[in-house]
């Protein structure tokens, strides 16, 4: 068994793993890579394969870093099934056609640059129509059920705690006479989550390929999260302003609405206005509630026996533009919770032109911010920052609480790895930073002195 790493190594982007067993090919993951932009062109058209070799995709999860490249392989004419939990299938569906429309925004952005210069126009990386048709190729699968996927190789998903339907792929290998449990962990939750349950731990591994986000950092306490938000929202109503809240459409958003909601519900927190202003974020909330198999043992009672998590009479979800808009005139405290979470693209940026520079707003991060993005620089006390081509003085109070991260930390990683049994021989580790990666990896090293660990770089071969 050969792997192949073509994405995500010593880097968080573009996800793809592509394994040789038995005369087959399978792919682990087709995610967008995201960098500067030629590179990211380059790398996200062309594969380093022949997509019409691929026998199967096995997906972990519905990030666009995970599964955003996956219409481009179909239209490269890979034809075979694309295996995922049933969540991952719907939440992947509503991510495809968003990232789609992105592609055709940002084409038509270059293209416009380019005429100018008396160059041809660039295509979309894929279409709407083609990310739904690739979705057609999707097959859903339980966890713990396993199921054949190529010769000699069986899949089982296990709860992975990260986002909702997010899986750690287990493959029971069958090759030359010999079998072998190799586990992908996908992207690892931190567990004790509010929505979510907690990773499952996997027995009898033999092969380990494990991610490391944030392989080399610590992540504030959860317990402290709800009285944080509950403290910076109620001084920013003392002071009469409104909150702003730049959050993921997937994961985080209904993490900070679930949140609210409980904090009204105990009397922390006045029934003011709440508005979720992302058509995105609005879709996935309703995959959300389609998928209570997910939830954990608390949320799932609630949803039973009280009310609807994501939902209560003071809180508002916008799809249209002409509502969106509407909410620039509001005079009265309110919530505002929209996408991007890293203020780079979608409504978010409307809400920070119009609120940022006054003292009495709050503007509250609650998820990473990559360098050199909107967000980075706001937090960073950058001031003025730029919001579609124009300056804006920061006078808005500015926030960020980590706590609500979808990605185990160092110690929450290391617990993981403890939690697996089985006389584990080599370990890749994969989906971090170079910095996080490799001190993970060193982590690793102590804790499994007789396994052999690598951090694998770009096209690097592993043989098994």
């Amino acid at each position: 068994m050969r792997i192949h790493f073509f994405g995500a190594t010593r880097t968080t982007t573009g996800s793809m793993y592509l394994l040789e067993i038995n005369g087959k090919r399978l792919l682990l993951e087709c995610g967008l890579f995201q960098g500067r932009r030629a590179e990211t062109m380059e790398r996200n058209r062309t594969f380093p394969f022949d997509p019409r070799t691929i026998d199967a995709v096995v997906l972990s999860h519905a990030h666009i870093d995970h599964c955003g490249n996956l219409p481009n392989l179909c239209v490269q004419g890979f034809e075979g099934n694309i295996y995922c939990t049933f969540a991952t299938r719907d939440l992947a569906s509503i991510m495809l056609e968003d990232s789609a429309q992105i592609q055709q925004a940002d084409a038509a952005f270059v293209s416009k640059k380019r005429a100018k210069q008396g160059l041809p126009p660039v295509e979309p990386l894929y279409t709407a129509t083609e990310a739904e048709k690739a979705v057609r190729q999707f097959v859903g699968i339980n966890y713990d059920r396993p199921f054949p996927v190529i010769d000699g190789v069986t899949v089982t998903f296990k709860d992975a705690g990260h986002i909702l339907g997010a899986a750690q792929v287990v493959l029971d290998v069958r090759e030359n006479g010999r079998q072998f449990r190799y586990l992908f962990s996908g992207d690892i939750g931190r567990g004790d989550d509010d929505i979510l349950r907690d990773p499952q731990p996997v027995e009898n591994v033999d092969y380990l390929q494990v991610e490391s986000t944030y392989g080399a950092r610590d992540h504030s306490p959860k317990k402290d999260a709800d009285d944080n938000v509950g403290q910076l929202v109620r001084e920013t109503l003392h002071r009469k302003g409104k909150v702003i809240i730049p959050a993921f459409s997937v994961g985080r958003t209904q993490q900070i609405v679930y949140t609210l909601h409980q904090l009204t519900l105990e009397g922390s927190l006045p029934r003011i206005p709440i508005f979720v202003d992302s058509p995105l974020s609005v879709n996935a909330t309703e995959v959300y509630r389609l998928h209570p198999e997910c939830f954990n043992e608390s949320i799932y009672q609630f949803l039973r026996e009280k009310a609807n998590p994501f939902g209560m009479e003071n809180l508002t979800y916008i799809r249209e533009v002409a509502h969106s808009l509407k909410l620039n005139d509001l005079k009265d405290p309110a919530i505002i919770i929209s996408a991007s979470g890293m203020c780079e693209a979608g409504r978010i940026r409307h809400h920070l032109k119009n609120n940022i520079g006054d003292p009495k707003n709050l503007v509250l991060f609650i998820g990473y911010c990559a360098e050199h993005t909107l967000g980075a620089q706001i937090l960073a006390g950058r001031s003025p920052v730029n919001i579609f081509g124009e300056p804006h003085e920061v006078r808005a109070r500015i926030a960020s609480i980590d706590s609500f991260s979808g990605h185990a930390d160092r110690n929450e990683l290391r617990r993981y790895v403890e939690a697996l049994t089985g006389d584990i021989k080599a370990i890749s580790v994969v989906h971090g930073e170079e910095s996080q990666a490799l001190a993970f990896g060193e982590t690793l090293r102590q804790m499994k002195p007789k396994a052999d660990v690598i951090v694998p770089e770009y096209k690097q071969v592993q043989e098994i």
